[in-house]
């Protein structure tokens, strides 16, 4: 993203309002290889994404074969016949939004024919009606999917083009989708369109893919093309051709993939969401790499898009965001506050985008996104777009729909990240934030020497998160001993407060136990009416002017009878007394603990999981990114 490509502003994209798609996987392949053996591990790299069903269709001679299943590829592929093979074809995992999860409910869906097969991710929602039109012509539906409308509808349009086809087929469907199409009297050939649902074509040597990811196809090629929305791929075995709406062709940049394969692979670790844990000493030192300024005791962030003098016309600063993200644009909103003195505000992009917010001249907006597809997160930026905000991009995933369609902003460079659960993209966020911080601190009041000491401990923000790894043994002996509790209570204060959020949000989504982050200033405010001997509480301690109020809180709990488990500085003696359970960070300025004390948890939240058996890469009803409402 930034620096490296410039952000540009898309035109108008029809029907901005449509419900968003489902974050399903979609792989196309045609070329000489095997395609059965590609579908399979191209969809097997797809998991990630969340599912409950997948199949294939594939092509050889003038005939389409389909396989599909519930449950996980390994099903899929045990299903498949030893002798089935094709020369090209599609496959899809599906996350059942319309219809149960069933055999016939899973994608690939095809016409009356035979002929034709369709994968989508999306939502169809005039599909009721569009089924209603068909049946009267003829069309017998198997399915309760709205997706099954598409190859029927194709089929009524179809004299022997299938491009043809798809293009006057698009017009009738109302909402998002991200589609492959493929038709036995066509060897070779692979439509694909896209609205609302990304879309990449991977460029081979004498082969094409097609898919929802580059890790689809990342094993195959480095060579990718980023679709837009209201754009229609035509590919062949060793060719493609671009179009919109308007059917002129479209000229498209290739992009070289800069990771390697064996980024995406588990290496010697269980469970991603481990490797990546233990990834973030260095996935932060991406983050901040090119970026550190030393002789001016500031940073650079070329990729704003923004000059000196648009930065300094910068009154307030607001974030949009969900989830984890959100969590790391509340730190990063209060560190706004206190090293640049800027008015900022963290905002869930769930509930701006349907409110009537109000736009301020001055006001700098980010929209911060691991994927850069959340859906909530980027209809909220458009939003603000239409209402001439300046909105710039934090994002993960290179050529991702917000990144391209933001006007600026800051990749944090962490690499693929796999496990459902954010981890390292969240302290990658974080190290974004902070650059910005001390870039509008440094224009607008903070000293040379105060820019250079803030520097110099950022650059040290690896080292220190090392460190605080250390802990792993430690750390799993305390969820060993917790994670058979029913309630956790998380409480922080200050820049701590959000990382309370992101602990109990991180222990939820992998181990299913119920926790409540708040801060700590609150507890009498209500939360101290749960406590008891069976609802544990975990404190993230620092040293600095809240530490003694937040000691208060650990004894008003203690005399209570609830067990506390505490995060806290290295040689905090008195924190270690109070708490059932001690879990030390290295000493730092504490506008660094946000690092430091976020890792303890995220160990915490994996244990726990495992200890109770969960499927922590893959945590139940949550899918990597999240694009349906």
């Amino acid at each position: 993203m930034y620096e490296a490509t410039r952000f540009v502003a898309l035109p108008p994209v029809a029907n901005r309002n449509a419900k968003e798609s489902s974050m399903c996987g979609i792989i196309g392949y045609s070329g000489p290889r095997k395609t059965t053996a590609i579908l399979l591990e191209g969809l097997r790299r797809l998991e990630y994404r969340g599912y409950d069903s997948a199949g294939i269709a594939l092509g050889s001679g003038k005939s389409l074969r389909i396989v599909k299943t519930v449950g996980k590829i390994a099903a899929l592929k045990a299903a498949i016949p030893a002798d089935l093979e094709g020369n090209w074809g599609i496959g899809h995992t599906r996350w059942a939004t319309h219809g149960g999860v069933t055999q016939i409910n899973a994608h690939p869906h095809m016409d009356g024919s035979g002929k034709l097969a369709v994968v989508h991710n999306g939502i169809i929602e005039n599909h009721h009606a569009l089924r209603a039109m068909l049946e009267k012509k003829g069309c017998v539906f198997v399915s309760e999917t709205d997706t099954e409308v598409i190859p029927h509808l194709i089929a009524q349009y179809y004299k022997g083009d299938l491009l043809e086809a798809v293009k006057e087929a698009l017009p009738k469907l109302q909402g998002t989708y991200g589609i492959a199409c493929i038709h036995a009297d066509e060897p070779g050939r692979i439509v694909g369109a896209r609205n609302g649902s990304p879309l990449v074509v991977g460029v081979g040597s004498g082969e094409m893919f097609l898919a929802s990811d580059i890790t689809a196809m990342v094993a195959y090629t480095d060579k990718v093309i980023y679709l837009n929305d209201g754009e229609i791929v035509d590919l062949g075995v060793d060719h493609y051709s671009i179009s919109n709406r308007e059917e002129r062709k479209v000229d498209k940049k290739i992009d070289q993939i800069t990771w390697e394969l064996g980024s995406i692979e588990k290496g010697d670790y269980p469970c991603y969401m481990e490797k990546e844990i233990f990834e973030q000493p260095e996935s932060i030192e991406r983050a901040l790499s090119g970026r550190l300024d030393a002789e001016n005791a500031t940073a650079k962030l070329g990729g704003l898009n923004l000059d000196r003098r648009q930065l300094s016309a910068v009154g307030r600063v607001k974030v949009i965001a969900a989830g984890t993200s959100w969590h790391a644009g509340l730190i990063g909103c209060q560190l706004l506050e206190g090293l640049a003195r800027l008015p900022s505000q963290a905002e869930l992009a769930s509930e701006i985008r349907y409110r009537n917010a109000v736009v301020e001249k001055d006001s700098l907006w980010f929209t911060v996104s691991q994927s850069g597809e959340t859906a909530d997160s980027l209809y909220a930026m458009r939003e603000i777009q239409r209402k001439g905000a300046t909105v710039l991009g934090i994002c993960n995933v290179v050529g991702s729909t917000i990144a391209r369609e933001s006007d600026g902003g800051i990749y944090v460079h962490s690499g693929p990240e796999i496990a459902v659960a954010s981890t390292k993209a969240f302290t990658s966020q974080l190290a974004a934030f902070y650059l910005f911080s001390l870039l509008m601190a440094r224009m607008r009041h903070m000293a040379r020497e105060d820019g250079a000491a803030f520097l110099a401990q950022l650059q040290n923000v690896p080292s220190l998160v090392a460190a605080a790894l250390k802990q792993r043994d430690l750390i799993q002996a305390v969820a060993k001993k917790y994670c058979h509790a029913k309630d956790f209570l998380f409480l922080g204060r200050g820049m701590l407060y959000p990382i309370a959020l992101e602990g109990a949000l991180k222990l939820k989504e992998i181990s299913y136990i119920h926790a409540e982050g708040c801060s700590a200033g609150e507890m009498k405010h209500g939360p101290i009416a749960l406590i008891s001997g069976e609802v544990p509480s975990v404190f993230l301690i620092s040293d600095d002017y809240l530490r003694e109020k937040t000691l208060s809180n650990i004894r008003e709990i203690k005399a209570r009878g609830g067990p506390i488990i505490a995060v806290g500085v290295e040689g905090d003696e008195e924190a270690r007394r109070v708490a059932d359970d001690f879990i030390p960070v290295p000493h730092s300025d504490p506008r660094f603990y946000p690092f430091t004390m976020v890792v303890p948890l995220q160990l915490l939240a994996y244990f726990c999981a495992l200890e109770l058996g969960r499927d922590v890469d893959q945590p139940r009803n949550l899918a990597k990114s999240v694009t349906v409402e």
